[in-house]
């Protein structure tokens, strides 16, 4: 599997809708989606601990990242995954030679094993979105779409589930393009990112059952809400129905790709921008029962106002 740079790609006249849109193919990795660039140095560095062992937390994609970055390095690879993880992470986690254990009703829950895990067994931890040297990995996004765009960006549209992948980008962009907006995209069926943001510290939400899989989370990670509250202030919620629309969107261009992806392109019906736009196309790796219900029944998901319901933080 290659670590090349990704494409980045002139949206398709159906995508840009009039605008001057770019797309940033993290799909098109032979993984399917991002996460190698950050799992990659995390382990490199684990191995000169001396570590034979990686233990972690994941919806599917990082997991399958860290499994496939540990086969590279020589190390074992333990996941603890939500009891009800996609078919295709799944299978894909398994395919790489990760241990998976099936532990609990969401990847907090997953993690919760994980933690115990690793206490017990004295193997490190690799918590997804708490580790610098992870969003160093997602650096090179921006650093790349900055070198192979013609001119710097007005946006970078950026999914977010733990939020280091947006952690990588801003940091990028606030230190080499500061003119370029970061914008955050959440589920409302999970937005704790957007909350912990708003409350100005981490929180707890009560919910995170977005089909975008790769978003759902329901803690919040302390060291990337410290990292983007001077970053990045433009959180958007998008519903559950607006992300199905988005994955039909891209669906009906040639692109296939899963929620997280999609609710990034539904973001931009919320964001003004004054010159080309990129979005991160975060991911590819969907159950093909799911993708055939977003692309042909988009209606058939909440709403904004379904998708948000009471919530209550700690």
């Amino acid at each position: 599997m290659t670590d090349a740079a990704t494409p980045l790609e002139r949206a398709p006249a159906g995508l840009a809708g009039g605008r001057d849109l770019w797309l940033k193919r993290e799909d098109l990795h032979p993984l399917g989606a991002f996460k190698w660039r950050g799992a990659l140095p995390v382990l490199e560095r684990l191995r000169g601990e001396g570590a034979d062992t990686v233990v972690t937390a994941s919806t599917g994609n990082h997991g399958a990242a860290a499994a496939w970055a540990a086969g590279r390095l020589g190390l074992a690879a333990v996941v603890y995954a939500p009891e009800a993880t996609s078919a295709t992470k799944l299978a894909r986690m398994r395919e790489l030679g990760a241990d998976v254990r099936l532990v609990g009703a969401d990847v907090d829950e997953a993690k919760a094993a994980a933690v115990a895990f690793a206490e017990e067994t004295g193997a490190p931890l690799f918590e997804d979105g708490a580790d610098p040297v992870q969003y160093e990995g997602y650096r090179a996004i921006a650093a790349e779409l900055l070198e192979q765009l013609p001119s710097a960006p007005a946006a970078v549209v950026v999914p977010v589930g733990n939020g280091a992948l947006l952690c990588g980008i801003a940091l990028e962009l606030a230190e080499a393009a500061p003119q370029t907006r970061a914008v955050a995209v959440v589920a409302d069926a999970a937005p704790v990112m957007a909350l912990s943001h708003a409350a100005g510290r981490p929180v707890e939400s009560d919910r995170c059952g977005t089909f975008a899989d790769g978003l759902a989370v329901r803690v919040a990670v302390p060291l990337a809400v410290a990292t983007l509250a001077p970053l990045v202030a433009e959180y958007v919620r998008v519903s559950e129905r607006e992300i199905a629309a988005g994955v039909g969107a891209y669906a009906a261009a040639g692109i296939r790709v899963e929620g997280a992806a999609g609710a990034a392109l539904a973001a931009l019906d919320h964001i003004d921008a004054e010159g080309p736009i990129v979005v991160i196309v975060c991911g590819a790796n969907i159950d093909d029962a799911l993708h055939h219900r977003a692309v042909q029944a988009p209606e058939s998901f909440p709403g904004a106002a379904a998708a948000a319901g009471p919530l209550s933080v700690s």
